[in-house]
């Protein structure tokens, strides 16, 4: 149900890895910009937040792409 209304709102399999790509390098980029911050527990736990983001997006690219291949 959320995957076809996903697809039919234009979202493709490329767009969630895409997702997934740009969450792991945000949380990089935010873990080394924590490093030269006093306030070094709260841009760590940020950084794993994001980072955190990256599996539903890859799920969410691979159920996208069973769904275009099935249709």
């Amino acid at each position: 149900m959320i995957v076809k209304k996903l697809h039919q709102a234009g979202v493709r399999s490329e767009h969630a890895y895409l997702a997934a790509a740009g969450s792991i390098g945000l949380s990089l980029a935010t873990w080394s910009a924590s490093q030269s911050r006093e306030d070094l527990e709260r841009a760590d736990r940020w950084g794993i937040f994001v980072g955190e983001w990256a599996p539903t997006f890859f799920c969410l690219g691979l159920a996208l792409a069973n769904y275009e291949k099935n249709e």
